[in-house]
């Protein structure tokens, strides 16, 4: 059986990443019943369908939403075709849930896992920071493959128990076979322990995603702050997919980031090195955090 070439096109005009040219897009898991999006997969040698942002559910336990944005997932020029024995368009779709698995655990920290009312207040003590969207991170290891702050602000409440007058914004990235997503937001926030403790947990919430490596702190090489990090996997159908993150958090800003590699997909979690993925998104961290006014 001839494998699909897949083409030297560009990003596809999607929200999240866009797929290459020339490969079908998936609908993307999760965000629809059944898991197919509207439009489908496109046939071979067409662009992809746009897929406009996945509406929310009803709220579920603790006045959450049950579903958070997904994104589409796509590969550059350069990218290497998808083995034959998986289907292209399920490779590219299994990695487009891993923003929405992102965000939902940015929308849990900002509702402070609880229901009822915000509560007002917040410290504006220490340093104050906003987060950007840069073109390229990781000292130009990762370009930008889609600015998600729009989708990201609109999922994500201003005000919640722990966090507040909040904006929140991200991007998607890729280099190579890597995918990497980073979510961020900016405010007042009360306790940056909890805010890191509600964004892990919440993304484990959609039943879907289960700890594979216990969160813990690393310092960087660098001396820069500690981040928590640790390994999850995914399962979308029937794939494992392996994401190591780090998530971050001050007084004023709050950073997650996640990982995942098209090349192996199914990587041991327990071969991960979380000290060398700590010692990158600190570098990131300083990229994407910048002192407001």
């Amino acid at each position: 059986m001839t494998t699909p070439q897949q083409s030297q096109g560009g990003f596809g005009q999607v929200p999240g990443y866009g797929a290459p040219q020339g490969m079908p897009q998936a609908g993307v898991p999760g965000g629809y019943p059944g898991g197919a999006a509207p439009g489908g997969p496109g046939p071979y040698g067409q662009p992809p369908q746009p897929i406009g942002p996945v509406p929310y559910g009803q709220p579920g336990p603790y006045g959450i939403p049950q579903q958070a944005p997904q994104f589409g997932y796509g590969g550059g020029p350069g990218m290497p075709p998808i083995p034959p024995k998986r289907k292209a368009g399920k490779a590219w779709g299994i990695l487009g849930a891993v923003a929405g698995m992102v965000v939902v655990g940015t929308v849990v920290s900002a509702m402070g896992i609880r229901g009822g009312g915000s509560s007002s207040g917040g410290s504006d003590g220490g340093p104050r920071y906003r987060i950007t969207v840069p073109q390229t991170l990781a000292g130009g290891e990762y370009k930008l493959a889609k600015d998600i702050s729009q989708q990201a602000g609109s999922a994500v409440p201003s005000d919640g128990a722990n966090e507040h007058n909040i904006k929140a914004v991200g991007g998607q990235y890729s280099s190579g076979t890597k995918s990497l997503v980073m979510l961020g937001l900016y405010g007042v926030i009360d306790d940056p322990d909890t805010t890191i403790e509600h964004t892990i947990r919440g993304m484990t919430r959609d039943g879907k995603t289960e700890v594979a490596v216990a969160d813990k702190e690393f310092r960087p090489r660098g001396g820069g702050d500690s981040l928590t990090c640790g390994v999850d996997v995914r399962t979308e159908m029937g794939q494992k997919v392996t994401l190591p993150f780090c998530v971050w958090a001050d007084s004023s800003t709050s950073g997650n980031v996640a990982e995942t590699d098209a090349s192996e997909l199914a990587k041991d979690p327990q071969s991960v090195d979380l000290q060398k993925f700590a010692d990158k998104v600190d570098k990131i961290r300083g990229e994407v955090r910048k002192p407001l006014g």
